[in-house]
């Protein structure tokens, strides 16, 4: 038998199952943000993403007597907000030129510029750093932490393939853990080490872009 999950929202959960519409609101409050960024990912408005959260939500609570505690609720919620998503957007890409899409095959290109690497026959450092990742050590922690910056980190993060925005956002915005993030998205932890791996390479690479610009 499967092991119950210890969960942070089990008392909401107690209380959303007894009918308690103030539970139903603080759990909106709690993960209807996240569930908008994810849902956004896949759609092509936050018009669509926001019916998506909506349908998903209805979802969650024509589910909570099936809900066996297997995960976390927050990691249940989000799968189920994920799925539709997916299916969402499939639906929608079948409308559209494939000529748009060109964007969304970027899962197997490479994750940095091969040309920023020795080749692999190099006499002493095959395959090492050519063009090593700059170093923002030399930059102000303010210039760091400036509100233009994290709008460059948020502009880099949107343009990333579906399934490696979730995972960033999962893992370096919310904080969830390697299992949490497999789980919730139905991933192996193979994959999710690589569309993660993935992710923050070409976001560097567009912060390493901007603050060369901003040194300039």
């Amino acid at each position: 038998m499967d092991d119950v999950i210890v969960d942070e929202d089990s008392a909401l959960l107690t209380r959303l199952r007894a009918g308690d519409e103030d539970a139903f609101m603080t759990l909106v409050d709690k993960y209807g943000p996240l569930m908008l960024r994810v849902a956004l990912g896949y759609t092509r408005t936050r018009a669509v993403a926001e019916e998506v959260v909506q349908e998903s939500w209805l979802g969650v609570l024509q589910g909570l007597d099936r809900f066996e505690g297997r995960s976390s609720l927050k990691t249940w919620i989000l799968r189920i907000v994920a799925n539709r998503a997916r299916t969402r957007g499939e639906r929608e890409a079948r409308s559209v030129p494939l000529s748009s899409l060109v964007a969304e095959g970027d899962e197997d290109g490479p994750a940095v510029n091969p040309e920023r690497f020795l080749p692999a026959d190099h006499p002493t450092y095959p395959g090492a750093w050519a063009i090593p990742p700059h170093s923002w050590a030399r930059l102000p922690e303010e210039k760091l932490l400036a509100t233009e910056s994290l709008h460059e980190v948020r502009a880099a993060i949107a343009k990333l393939p579906p399934r490696q925005q979730e995972v960033i956002v999962l893992r370096d915005v919310e904080g969830w853990s390697p299992e949490e993030v497999s789980s919730a998205l139905e991933l192996t932890p193979g994959n999710q080490r690589v569309l993660l791996h993935r992710a923050r390479s070409k976001v560097r690479a567009d912060l390493e872009h901007y603050f060369d610009e901003v040194e300039a």
